[in-house]
């Protein structure tokens, strides 16, 4: 069955706009504990996180409201980082685990994410079900069964000690000057902590949210002011988020934006040297080829997952792989994490950095990106003729033709707004945007 309400990754969309409303998220924290609630040996308790944005208080109120109604007992841990949700949730023993974000939007956006008791993303088949409860009527339970709210105000301190825990014991950060860009979000008093404990001489930007400033001209989307920042104090290395720190980018010394497959590349490569690597990496159908030829020449592979951090968790279980991520710095150490985090995907590569006496830009040498070329095509409720007997099916078989092997084209339709997404990847930049805009064209006549 297709899926109403959930993307990729939640519910998301504009504040006010439906879903994202006061009333629909009310009645979705009710059919949520209605549905956490089924299978729970005794009474069901669920976390409830956010990041910065100022709509935040208005959603959290209306979670708490439908669960508790529902009978379910709710724990607020205020702003956190979405991986923190996730951690807590497995150790608070909760039933389920929500997050109020948009992750890397503009603070006009807000979204609902959520975790099972494990700390993973839900399944399609739990979605589903909430979903269909949503389409039922809106009842609250005898008044002795009503859930109850509390805050549990030591969450911060627990998730630093617990990041702080992953990075190797014996080693530290002493001698390397880092510049932290937080986005404004919901690392803002979490990070700059674990990285000035850990002993790195730390600068701070974008660690004063308002409300409104989250991921404006900052963060792990708009990295050019780190990038100067790090130049300016001459550090060894600048680490961006997103808004809610599951997502992370870097900075080398010279100023040069370091990826989410570089980052992959990264981790791969020190596992390979510590003897602790996998028969391969997990990540998505927008990782760089670079990536790929620069595994396989280490004997590893590089396995696609759908776009989206539960697909590449997914892949990565199945695999039995303990490393995966996307492009956009989702990356999930699974030996250290149950799902995708900034802070702690970044002591990764710092360890990689400090156990090798390289610097960054030294560790990714082995790494060469092709370009890629990504166009975002509008497209109508009616569809855009992909199917492979129409117009553009025939243009793609010519771009697939015309890249002989040389690169790749991928046609994805957006799981959070009407376009698709035309990928067209190679080792000629020029070549590749004729044939990117080819496939644009013939979508946008198709349409």
């Amino acid at each position: 069955m297709a899926k109403r309400y959930f993307g990729t990754d939640g519910i998301r969309g504009r504040v006010g706009e439906t879903p994202i409303t006061p009333d629909f998220v009310l009645k979705l924290g009710w059919a949520c504990g209605r549905v956490f609630s089924r299978e729970w040996q005794g009474k069901a308790t669920v976390l409830i996180g956010k990041d910065t944005r100022v709509s935040g208080y208005m959603f959290e109120s209306a979670l708490e409201a439908g669960l508790v109604a529902a009978g379910v007992d709710v724990k607020l841990l205020g702003p956190m980082p979405t991986p923190a949700i996730a951690l807590m949730t497995r150790n608070q023993n909760a039933a389920a685990g929500i997050v109020i974000s948009a992750s890397h939007n503009p603070f006009f956006d807000n979204g609902i994410k959520f975790f099972c008791d494990q700390g993973s993303k839900l399944s399609d088949e739990i979605e589903l079900a909430i979903e269909a409860m949503i389409d039922e009527e809106m009842t609250t339970v005898e008044s002795a069964a009503l859930g109850k709210a509390t805050r549990i105000v030591d969450a911060a301190g627990r998730y630093i000690e617990y990041c702080k825990a992953t990075f190797p014991e014996g080693r530290s950060l002493r001698g390397l000057k880092l510049v932290i860009d937080c986005a404004h979000g919901a690392t803002y008093h979490i990070a700059p902590q674990v990285f000035t404990e850990l002993g790195a001489q730390v600068d701070v930007i974008g660690a004063a949210p308002d409300g409104f400033n989250i991921n404006d001209g900052v963060g792990s989307t708009a990295t050019e002011l780190l990038q100067a920042q790090v130049v300016e104090k001459k550090a060894d290395v600048g680490i961006a988020f997103d808004g809610d720190g599951d997502r992370v980018l870097m900075v080398d010394a010279q100023g040069t934006l370091v990826d989410g497959d570089e980052l992959l590349y990264v981790l791969a490569m020190h596992r390979v040297a510590t003897g602790r690597s996998d028969p391969g990496v997990v990540g998505t159908q927008m990782s760089n080829m670079g990536l790929e030829l620069a595994l396989a020449e280490q004997g590893l592979q590089l396995q696609r997952a759908k776009v989206g951090d539960r697909y590449v968790k997914e892949l990565m279980h199945a695999n039995g792989w303990r490393l995966g991520g996307e492009s956009s710095g989702h990356i999930i150490c699974s030996d250290v994490a149950t799902t995708g985090d900034g802070i702690v995907a970044a002591l990764q590569v710092l360890s990689a950095v400090v156990a090798s006496g390289k610097s960054l830009s030294e560790l990714r040498l082995g790494m060469k990106s092709l370009p890629q070329i990504m166009i975002n095509v509008p497209t109508p409720p009616s569809g855009w003729g992909e199917q492979s007997d129409t117009p553009v099916g025939a243009v793609c078989r010519e771009v697939e033709a015309a890249l002989e092997g040389r690169g790749r084209l991928l046609l994805r339709p957006s799981g959070t707004e009407p376009v698709v997404r035309v990928m067209v990847e190679g080792e000629d930049e020029s070549e590749i945007k004729e044939l990117a805009e080819r496939v644009a064209d013939a979508i946008r006549c198709s349409a």
